[in-house]
């Protein structure tokens, strides 16, 4: 059987979840949940200030686009390009082209398994992310959710960083 992959969608300015929600009810009406796996808007979560108020939010990391895992047919294609909202495929000629593990890796969709043995005390380096290069010392491990809390010198003081395990190696 084919392995699933990700592939980009254009959307319509401003209609991401519109057209997410639509090409949700297509998967339904088609019965394609053995083919269309997941269907994302790329976000972040970032902290805005307004008012004087610090506030939690969602951020499009990239606007106009939708990224869904599924096992490509051309069957496929006419049902997804003609759903409201959708303008077409990331690729050439607007034929889908499938994002790369790298490109699925740095995008974090797909959570990583990693199996590390650490402890209060081990030095660890940073592999992705911001902190890309640096150097630290774990302070908390959290194994139920394959976190740490690692202690990082940042402008001569140390600074608690949250960190995946797929983010860090043991050194």
């Amino acid at each position: 059987m084919e392995e699933a992959k990700w592939y980009a969608l254009h959307t319509f300015s401003g209609y991401e979840n519109v057209a997410k929600e639509n090409l949700e009810t297509v998967v339904e009406k088609f019965n394609l949940q053995d083919r269309i796996f997941d269907i994302i808007i790329p976000v972040e979560e970032a902290i805005e200030e307004r008012k004087g108020k610090k506030k939690l939010v969602q951020r499009k990391i990239m606007p106009c686009y939708l990224l869904v895992k599924m096992i490509y047919g051309d069957d496929l294609w006419h049902n997804i390009t003609r759903t409201r909202g959708i303008t077409g495929f990331v690729g050439p000629k607007g034929r889908p082209l499938a994002l790369t593990e790298d490109e699925v890796r740095k995008m974090r969709l797909e959570k990583i398994t990693v199996n590390l043995d650490l402890n209060k005390g081990d030095k660890i380096e940073i592999i992705d992310g911001p902190l890309n290069n640096f150097v630290g010392v774990v302070d908390l491990v959290n194994k139920e959710n394959n976190k740490v809390k690692v202690i990082v010198e940042m402008f001569g003081r140390e600074t608690p960083v949250d960190l995946d395990y797929s983010q860090i190696r043991k050194i």
